[in-house]
């Protein structure tokens, strides 16, 4: 069974920082893309990063290019979003994702197959 569960979510004053985990189990890790997704009350569900543990590759979206970072413990299976310099308007439900894929950008981002619950992630003023 795929289970993919994040955590590490809570809430944080602007400026401050959280680590998000997405932990992966039921697949074969180096075999999928884990992105990342956010969606604040309201709005459409937004993605946010994405690696690929096979080629290395990551990719960010605009909204947070520069603050957070992604990155990969293939030994634990599990994937994190280093979030820095949060913002108010970073307030959202974060999820994890994996797809089948080698190669990850924008374009694997609608490809996700798999999705855990989300973690919830407040930013105060």
């Amino acid at each position: 069974e795929v289970q993919l569960v994040e955590s590490g979510g809570g809430l944080v004053q602007a400026g401050g920082s959280l680590r998000l985990s997405c932990a992966a189990s039921g697949f074969t890790f180096d075999d999928y893309v884990i992105g990342w997704f956010r969606q604040a009350p309201g709005k459409e569900r937004e993605g946010v990063s994405c690696i690929s543990s096979s080629d290395g590759s990551t990719y960010y979206a605009n909204s947070v290019k520069g603050r957070f970072t992604i990155s990969s413990d293939n030994a634990k299976n599990t994937v994190y979003l280093q979030m820095n310099s949060l913002k108010p308007e970073d307030t959202a439900v974060y999820y994890c994702a994996a797809g089948a894929l080698v190669h990850c950008s924008i374009y694997s981002l609608p490809l996700m197959e798999y999705w855990g619950k989300g973690t919830l992630v407040s930013v105060s003023s």
